[in-house]
């Protein structure tokens, strides 16, 4: 993995805003361009952590997991953002010469009848977030669910999903892809996970072999010296900002003459969860 040729600013970037009148013409694109960009950035916004399970588990892996799942199963996505690009960190460019990103705003979230936590619904209309446009305009998500499926984008192995503590990301996207409630148990989750995603990279989970890295993706990026564009808690500068922290993560801490090694060792593993959330038992509220 290189570094990209030509970097992307403020200026010479779009983020595609999709909605239900554009759908159809950007998954077009979409299809067309993944096998020559088949690193995918992925962020998600949705409304927060509103539960907690009750109960003994065997580590803190499982806690986390049937938390996952309770708030999955109960909340709707908010938005998607997805940023592709080749195994040197090359964005795809339009018509116009612009970089691309892509992010899809979902209609099924209503402030009015459906469960969020105050907290983050806030900082999502803080960042931008327009949630009437969201009901008037938005993606019908079952309809998302079938283009993603086609798309090209899932079940594939080529694709290297790049992420950073994802769980959540994921969860509500099986969640859409199936049209079911996450599995009960969080070794059926995996093994569905990784049908439909077989390659998965957690930076949040990487970060714990790199001795001077620590906190969120925002902190992450400060400590690579990678600038965002676009604003914060928005998912396709999330996304971007995850694609461009990725590459200088693996530019900085892995590869051949690293004392990490390849990263291909860490893939499939989600911070928190699985493999990386074995340990003592657990008690919930």
């Amino acid at each position: 993995m290189g570094n990209p040729s030509r970097k992307e600013t403020s200026d010479n970037l779009r983020i595609r805003d999709v909605w239900a009148e554009n759908l159809d013409q950007e998954f077009e694109i979409i299809r067309e361009i993944v096998e020559r960009y088949p690193f995918i950035a992925m962020d998600t916004e949705f409304p927060g952590v509103v539960a907690r399970p009750v109960g003994n588990f065997k580590n803190s892996g499982e806690y986390q997991y049937q938390t996952l799942r309770c708030n999955v199963d109960m909340l709707k996505l908010i938005q998607l953002g997805l940023t592709f690009c080749d195994a040197d960190g090359n964005l795809p460019r339009d018509e116009k010469d612009e970089f691309c990103v892509w992010q899809f705003n979902f209609r099924e979230f209503s402030l009015k009848d459906d469960m969020y936590a105050q907290d983050s619904i806030e900082l999502l209309k803080t960042s931008g977030i327009d949630f009437q446009a969201l009901q008037d305009h938005g993606i019908e998500i079952q309809r998302f669910g079938e283009l993603l499926m086609s798309s090209g984008v899932i079940l594939n192995d080529e694709v290297h999903w790049m992420t950073f503590h994802s769980g959540y990301d994921f969860g509500y996207l099986l969640k859409v892809l199936t049209c079911q409630p996450l599995p009960e148990g969080e070794e059926d989750f995996f093994n569905l996970l990784k049908i439909y995603f077989p390659r998965i990279y957690d930076m949040k989970y990487l970060m714990k072999f790199c001795d001077s890295l620590h906190g969120g993706l925002n902190k992450l990026a400060e400590q690579l010296d990678v600038q965002r564009i676009g604003p914060q808690h928005q998912a396709g500068s999330d996304s971007l900002l995850t694609c461009t922290t990725f590459f200088e993560l693996m530019h900085n801490y892995f590869g051949p003459n690293s004392d990490l090694g390849d990263v291909e060792k860490y893939v499939g593993i989600l911070y928190g969860l699985g493999e990386d959330g074995d340990g003592e038992a657990h008690r919930g509220i």
